[in-house]
C-alpha cells in the first residue's frame, strides 16, 4: 500500500516570524501520486462523513485523469468554499474518518486534494464563465455572510433569486475574515469566494447591523418574502474569575479580531495596536485558543498554554497541536486559572493556576477534571481567554417570535425554519460553534427550503 503525501511546509523556526500560510499545499505531481491512492468505493462512505456530501470519489478520479477542470466543478456543485474547507476544516474526523484506507493504514488526504484542486482552478480561472441566470424576481434577504450565509446566498442566487447578504463588519466573511489568522487561511482566498456570490448576482451590504439598522418588519415591507440568519456564535464566553477586566486581558475574539481584520500585526502601518508582551497565557483547548497562542507567538511573546484536560481530550485538530508545539508554545495540562492579579497600573501580571485530576466522563464523553487545591503562579504581561462563543442575542431580542434555547441558539425544525414563518437559519446561530463545513452543509439545506417555501421548482 502506497504511504500518504506528506505536505510542504514552513520551517517553524521561519514561520513565527511571519503570518504566510504554514502548510504551502500540493504540488501537481503529489496530488496526482495522494489521489491515486483512493480505491473509489462504489458506497462512499468518506461522502457519509462530509456534512456537505461533496461527491468525494468522483473529484478524485477527475484529478486521477488529470481533468482539473471538471474535478473542480464537480467539487463546487457541492461546496461553495472548496479552498477555505481545505485549509481549515478537521477533515480527520469527518470524510477521512470514515475512509476505507484507514482500516488498512492511513485515509487519503481528502482535505489536501481539495485544496490542491480549488487552488489550481483559482488560479487559472475556472470561475470564468458564468451561466446566465434567469431571475423570478423574488427578493431573499441573508443576515451573515460567514460560511452558511455565503453559501446559502450563493445556492439561491443560482436558483434566481434577487438577494440582499446583509453584513454587520466592513469586511465580509464572517468568521473566516476575523477569527482565521492568514498563516492557515490566506484572506486573498475570502475574498475571491466573496467575488464569486456577487458575480452571481447577489447583492452586499455591509456595517449593516440587523435589529438596528433594520427590522424584520421593515424587510417585509421592502419586499424580502424570506429571511435566512447565519450570523454565527461571536459572543465570547469568560470564566467570570476575579482579574478578568484587568487591561490585556482578552477574550480571544477581540485579539483575534484586532489581528485577522484590522490587521494589528502591521501596527504601525494599520492603526489598531494589540498588545501581548514578553509573556502571554492562553486558556482553552480549541483550534481558537491555538489560533490565539500562535499569534501571540508571531508578535514576539513566550507562550504559555494552560488547558483543564490532557492533551487526549483536547479538541483542537491534532495538526494544530502539532504547529503549536513546533512553534514553541509550551504546554500546561491539567491546569486552569483561578484568578489574574495586576500591578497598579491595572495591567495583568500574573494567574494563578490550579493543578487538575481527571475524573468520571462528563456529557462530552471526556473524563471530567476535578480540583486538587493545589496552586502554581504564572507570570504574564497579556492573557487569551479561549473557552468557546455564544451567539450573539441581538437577533432573537429584534424577533421575539423565534424560539432559543437556554444556550441562546435558535429553535429550527427539519426545514431549518425557526418558528417565526418565513424566517430560517442555520449554522453556528443554530448548533453553537462548529466547524467550516458543518456550515456550509446547513447553508445549502436552507437555500433548498427556502426555495420551496417560495413554490420554487
Amino acid at each position: 500500500m502506497k504511504n500518504r503525501v506528506s505536505m510542504r511546509q514552513q520551517n517553524p523556526s521561519e514561520r513565527i516570524k511571519n503570518y504566510n500560510e504554514v502548510a504551502l499545499g500540493y504540488s501537481e505531481e503529489e496530488a496526482f501520486e495522494e489521489a491515486s491512492r483512493c480505491l473509489e468505493c462504489k458506497n462512499a462512505p468518506c461522502m457519509k462523513g462530509c456534512p456537505a456530501q461533496v461527491l468525494i470519489p468522483h473529484f478524485i478520479k477527475e484529478i486521477k485523469q488529470k481533468n482539473l477542470e471538471k474535478a473542480y466543478e464537480i467539487l463546487k456543485q457541492k461546496n461553495s468554499l472548496p479552498a477555505v474547507c481545505g485549509r481549515v476544516c478537521p477533515q480527520e474526523v469527518q470524510c477521512e474518518e470514515k475512509c476505507v484506507l484507514k482500516n488498512k493504514g492511513i485515509p487519503v488526504a481528502i482535505g489536501r486534494l481539495e485544496r490542491f484542486v480549488a487552488d489550481y482552478g483559482i488560479k487559472n480561472n475556472f470561475d470564468k464563465n458564468f451561466k446566465k441566470i434567469e431571475k423570478n424576481n423574488i427578493k431573499v434577504a441573508v443576515v451573515g455572510s460567514g460560511p452558511s450565509g455565503i453559501t446559502c446566498a450563493a445556492d439561491l442566487a443560482l436558483l434566481g433569486y434577487d438577494v440582499t447578504l446583509f453584513e454587520a463588519l466592513h469586511e465580509p466573511g464572517g468568521v473566516m475574515v476575523y477569527g482565521i489568522p492568514e498563516f492557515r487561511l490566506p484572506k486573498s482566498i475570502v475574498k475571491y469566494e466573496i467575488e464569486c456570490i456577487k458575480k452571481l448576482g447577489v447583492d452586499i451590504k455591509l456595517n449593516f447591523l440587523f435589529g438596528k439598522n433594520a427590522s424584520l418588519k421593515s424587510l417585509k415591507e421592502q419586499g424580502y418574502k424570506a429571511l435566512f440568519i447565519g450570523s454565527g456564535a461571536g459572543l465570547p464566553k469568560f470564566m467570570n474569575i476575579q482579574g478578568e477586566e484587568l487591561n490585556n486581558c482578552y477574550s480571544a475574539n477581540e485579539f483575534l479580531t484586532r489581528i485577522n481584520l484590522l490587521k494589528a500585526f502591521k501596527f504601525p502601518e494599520f492603526k489598531t495596536p494589540v498588545f501581548a508582551g514578553s509573556k502571554c497565557v492562553v486558556v482553552g483547548g480549541g483550534n481558537v485558543a491555538m489560533d490565539a497562542a500562535r499569534c501571540a507567538k508571531r508578535l514576539g511573546a513566550d507562550v504559555t498554554l494552560v488547558y483543564r484536560r490532557t492533551k487526549q481530550e483536547m479538541p483542537a485538530r491534532e495538526e494544530e497541536v502539532e504547529h503549536a508545539h513546533e512553534e514553541g508554545v509550551k504546554f500546561e495540562f491539567l491546569t486552569n486559572p483561578v484568578k489574574y492579579t495586576g500591578d497598579e497600573k491595572g495591567c495583568v501580571k500574573k494567574a494563578i493556576i490550579e493543578k487538575m485530576k481527571l475524573g468520571e466522563p462528563d456529557s462530552s464523553g471526556r473524563r471530567r477534571p476535578v480540583n486538587t487545591g493545589e496552586f502554581i503562579e504564572i507570570e504574564t504581561d497579556s492573557v487569551i481567554v479561549a473557552i468557546g462563543n455564544s451567539p450573539n442575542p441581538l437577533i432573537p431580542s429584534e424577533i421575539p417570535e423565534i424560539e432559543v434555547t437556554k444556550w441562546g441558539t435558535m429553535v429550527v425544525d427539519e426545514n431549518f425554519m425557526t418558528t417565526a414563518p418565513g424566517v430560517f437559519a442555520g449554522g453556528d446561530i443554530v448548533t453553537g460553534a462548529a466547524t467550516v463545513i458543518e456550515a456550509i452543509g446547513a447553508g445549502k439545506k436552507a437555500a433548498e427550503a427556502i426555495n420551496k417555501y417560495l413554490g420554487g421548482k
